[in-house]
């Protein structure tokens, strides 16, 4: 039975039209380097700064020097707000009737992120979701969580399973098969592998098309709208 839901961010539960894409190819290149497409696809979903510091050198940058990294990464900062604040993101149609479903039927859902805790707290300010020990200012929530995890709070980003299990800690969850992951890029799914998790799933609302998730995906969706569904077929096949 699964009593936790860990779902990523952008791509996966929010439409923001590719910006943190490209925000963060816009960022790095301002480095003076060169952004391969592949490059960028393979580092998405992960640490920002990880992310700043690996294609700075797959560019032919030195990551090393001084303040570089902590520089671009306000940089990336920057960008997605200005991008943001052009374009706001939005729930991928039919997730918050999803996410509302799983917690009605008992379901913890949290959610994991890249991001920075000031710039994911953002966002979900502005999207009037909020965790449901907490409060936000502003408009009233339309939408609750169970908790929130950045990439800032582990000891590293994903692929590492760190964010998951700190979603179990901080949902009281203490059995990995209890758990469904799902998210829009590779290391999202390699995450809720190597976390163990009973479910790791692909979704097609990011870039990647279905052949291009690793063979540790479960299952691939195409929204994250359909994971309700596909754990009542589960408990009844």
């Amino acid at each position: 039975m699964i009593t936790l839901a860990v779902f990523d961010m952008a791509g996966t539960t929010i439409d923001d039209g590719g910006a943190v894409y490209r925000a963060l190819e816009d960022a790095v290149t301002e480095t003076g380097v060169a952004v391969a497409p592949a490059d960028l696809q393979e580092w998405m979903g992960t640490e920002k700064r990880a992310a700043i510091t690996a294609l700075i050198g797959l560019g032919g940058g030195d990551a090393t020097v001084p303040g570089l990294v902590e520089a671009t990464f306000d940089r990336f900062r920057e960008i997605l707000a200005e991008r943001y604040a052009a374009a706001p993101p939005t729930p991928i149609p039919g997730v918050t009737e999803a996410i509302t479903e799983l917690r009605a039927n008992g379901v913890r859902v949290a959610l994991t992120t890249g991001f920075s805790r000031d710039v994911a707290s953002g966002i979900l300010t502005e999207l009037g979701w909020h965790v449901d020990d907490s409060s936000v200012a502003g408009a009233a929530p339309t939408l609750a969580i169970d908790a929130l995890v950045c990439g800032d709070e582990v000891a590293a980003g994903r692929p590492a399973p760190h964010m998951i299990h700190r979603a179990m800690e901080r949902t009281g969850t203490i059995d990995v098969a209890e758990v469904l992951v799902a998210g829009d890029t590779a290391v999202d799914v390699l995450a809720g592998a190597h976390s163990g998790a009973a479910h790791s799933i692909g979704v097609l609302t990011g870039k990647l098309d279905r052949a291009e998730f690793p063979a540790a995906a479960t299952a691939v969706l195409a929204s994250v709208a359909q994971v309700p569904a596909y754990l009542a077929a589960g408990e009844l096949a």
